[in-house]
């Protein structure tokens, strides 16, 4: 793998499409987020913690796992709230986004073993209205464009679509 994070990502996922699952965790409302370095249109982006699926094992098994790697919490899966499509010169995603609430553990940041020695995964923090409005929308997951509030995460019903304009 690659020392770059961008490159080694692309060598990962590129030229196929990636299926992944994330979980929205909402506390005292605050949205929890991972800072994922090599990731989106700057050399970094927050998103809520998740993976890809694995063969085999059902879609909320794999959230819970991802999120206790990537966190150390144990989480329980309320309801499907969105399904996003991304699409840009090298990575296709369909990411299945999840309402989650919190049943143990104690937040730490955790690891991506898809990534293997070359980690992203950099910090983890809470956001808060404030902290959101304040962060370039760059450095947030697409979900984040017209949302103000963590909250208002949890309406986002149906099927969106991010798609970067240089692809035909």
């Amino acid at each position: 793998m690659s020392a770059n994070p961008k490159e080694s990502i692309n060598q990962k996922f590129g030229g196929k499409i990636r299926v992944r699952v994330a979980g929205i965790l909402i506390e005292n409302e605050k949205i929890l987020l991972l800072k994922h370095d090599g990731v989106g249109k700057r050399e970094f982006l927050w998103s809520p913690p998740g993976g890809g699926l694995e063969f085999g094992q059902d879609a909320e098994k794999n959230l819970i796992r991802e999120f206790k790697e990537e966190t150390a919490l144990n989480i329980k899966v309320i309801k499907l709230l969105f399904v996003n499509e991304f699409i840009n010169e090298s990575i296709h995603a369909i990411e299945l986004f999840y309402e989650v609430e919190k049943t143990g553990g104690i937040l730490k940041l955790g690891k991506d073993p898809e990534m293997g020695k070359q980690q992203i995964l950099s910090e983890l923090a809470f956001f808060d209205e404030k902290k959101l409005k304040n962060t370039e929308r760059d450095y947030l997951h697409n979900m984040f464009i017209g949302i103000n509030k963590p909250q208002e995460v949890l309406n986002l019903k149906g099927y969106f679509k991010f798609v970067n304009n240089s692809i035909k």
